[in-house]
């Protein structure tokens, strides 16, 4: 493609993004995705849930790998230094969660409805054209930046952090799948204790981090809408805990982040 050929894209779909952070925050306060703990029926045809994260995942990594190329700071080191907190985060949701997944429970059952992996899908291709150009393209100061530096690594300790208690509370969860013949049990332990839904916490911290590196209206929207979806969702997994366990369920855990919400 010509190399500014996409500009009004690029434009547009960055206020797409912005425009749905709100709307998916009110209608998540409402009715929760139908996957997971929230699973029910009347969603239309299912797939196993390791299938449906690796597909609705992937453009995240294939897209990228696509743009990157066509962007003109594909030669400087620093864009692909920029770009991999992201594309290691990405790895690991769409391979190595799903694989993880598949191993938990023998025989999944075809749970996860195909309507909320093609939104996802969607949502995926969206935030990975916008992140890809912007890091390989459209981010205009790489030279210039005294502070790149600074950012970049500020904002990759609060990533390694937030991917770190990510990755460590999906294989509590993931392993509490293994125990007695599966099904929902009480997490406990560490930040378990504090939190009903420590991994969502975790990927929260990620994308600020990320917010921070890039430095950008790409990243911070992509703050806002992590927000959006993961924080009323956490709220609702507080409450289903809460339904499910009754007393044997601590009720002083908060949500999503410790002490406050």
């Amino acid at each position: 493609m010509p190399r500014d050929s996409d500009q009004p894209l690029f434009h547009y779909s960055l206020l797409g993004l912005y425009l749905i952070v709100l709307p998916t925050w009110i209608s998540l306060k409402f009715i929760q995705a139908p996957y997971g703990k929230h699973n029910r029926p009347g969603w239309g045809p299912t797939l196993s849930p390791s299938l449906a994260w690796f597909l609705m995942e992937s453009p995240t990594l294939w897209l990228t790998v696509l743009l990157f190329p066509f962007g003109r700071h594909f030669s400087n080191p620093k864009s692909f230094i920029l770009m991999s907190p992201y594309l290691f985060h990405y790895f690991n949701r769409t391979v190595l969660y799903p694989l993880r997944l598949s191993r938990s429970s023998n025989g999944q059952a075809r749970s996860f409805p195909v309507s909320i992996a093609l939104m996802a899908f969607g949502f995926n291709l969206l935030n990975a054209y916008l992140q890809a150009r912007w890091v390989s393209h459209y981010k205009d100061d790489y030279e210039n930046d005294k502070l790149f530096w600074l950012r970049f690594l500020v904002g990759l300790l609060v990533f390694i952090a937030g991917m770190w208690v990510n990755v460590w509370a999906d294989s509590v969860l993931v392993g509490l799948k293994k125990q007695g013949g599966g099904g929902y049990k009480v997490p406990r332990g560490g930040l378990f204790d504090l939190v009903s839904c420590p991994n969502y916490f975790g990927e929260i911290m990620e994308w600020l981090g990320w917010a921070v590196m890039t430095w950008s209206c790409v990243g911070f929207g992509f703050f806002l809408y992590t927000c959006a979806n993961l924080v009323p969702r956490a709220r609702a997994s507080r409450r289903w805990y809460l339904e499910k366990f009754k007393d044997d369920y601590p009720k002083h855990r908060k949500a999503v982040i410790p002490f406050l919400y």
